[in-house]
This record gives structure tokens, C-alpha cells and sequence, in this order.
């Protein structure tokens, strides 16, 4: 193989190696919890289980997560028929922040508050957004840090493979 046509092909495998999620080597269980929402009613994240679960860790102050917002909004949409649900999971230690947020740009996905952070520290949250999924047998399946346009396809791809899951 020529050197030219060797470089383009290790280049397009780089690239194609850079675009796979951050996939769990062997699966573990999702550390379960309890929060307090936005409905006033606790979510239990067991209570999901044959559902895939998309958790996404926020705060009011980080740009990339206002930025997601509408996307995640957009995506729970049409999802939510099909065995999926989105949790938001704001990290803040006050949760007026985030009520002042919801007002302006309201969601139909539950918002809970991690206010002491603990279940943030479970999933091992080291910069907002992150965002782990979870599949129909309750483990962990792939965690996403940051977000940056585009990365709402990857969020579509974990997705739709996690719901072709039995």
C-alpha cells in the first residue's frame, strides 16, 4: 500500500475511532437513586427499569448545558413513546437557580435537583453537561462529558441502539 493512500486510511480510522461513545467495558448496574423533581413528586431511577434512561447532569450556570436545553427538549419529544425517558439532573446546592431557569425555558422531561451532589459524585460528574445512559436492564451503558453542536446525533445514536436492545 502507498504511503499516501496508507495515511488516508489510518486518518479516516482516527476519525471514525474519535466519534465512538465513551462505551463501558463490561457493563455495570447504574447507581440507583432517589431525587426530589420539578412535579414536586421523588423520582426513583429503578423505577424505569425496561426503560432506556437518558441522564443528563446540568447547572444554570454552564453556557454548553443553556445551549443543549432545547435540543434535550427536542429529543425527549420523540423518544418519549418509545420506552425512553430523560431525566435533567441540576447539581446546583440551591434549586432556585434552576426554577428561575425552568420558567424561561420549560421542559416536558422531569428535572431533578442533586442539591448535595451525591448522586453527581455516584456517576463519577467531573464537568457539566455530562450525560450517561442507561439501558433497559439498568446498567450503565455510555457517558458523555461537554457538549458541543452535533453531539445531539450521538445522543440519538445511543439511543436508537439502546432501544433495539431486548
Amino acid at each position: 500500500m502507498n504511503r499516501r493512500l496508507f495515511a488516508s486510511v489510518a486518518a479516516a480510522a482516527l476519525v471514525a475511532f474519535a466519534a465512538v461513545p465513551a462505551m463501558a467495558a463490561a457493563p455495570t448496574p447504574a447507581p440507583d437513586f432517589v431525587l426530589d423533581s420539578n412535579t414536586g413528586k421523588p423520582i426513583k431511577l429503578s423505577g424505569y427499569k425496561g426503560k432506556v434512561v437518558m441522564i443528563n447532569f446540568w447547572a444554570t450556570w454552564c453556557g454548553p448545558c443553556r445551549q443543549e436545553w432545547p435540543l434535550l427538549e427536542s429529543i425527549y419529544k420523540q423518544y418519549k413513546n418509545q420506552d425512553f425517558v430523560l431525566l435533567g439532573v441540576n447539581v446546583e446546592p440551591d434549586t432556585k437557580p434552576s426554577g428561575e431557569w425552568l420558567k424561561k425555558q420549560p421542559v416536558s422531561f422531569p428535572v431533578l435537583y442533586d442539591v448535595k451532589s451525591e448522586v453527581s459524585g455516584a456517576y463519577k460528574v467531573v464537568g457539566m453537561p455530562t450525560t450517561v445512559w442507561v439501558d433497559k436492564k439498568g446498567f450503565l451503558r455510555v457517558t458523555h462529558q461537554s457538549y458541543k453542536p452535533g453531539d445531539e446525533n450521538e445522543y440519538m445514536n445511543n439511543i436508537r441502539m439502546l432501544l433495539r436492545e431486548k
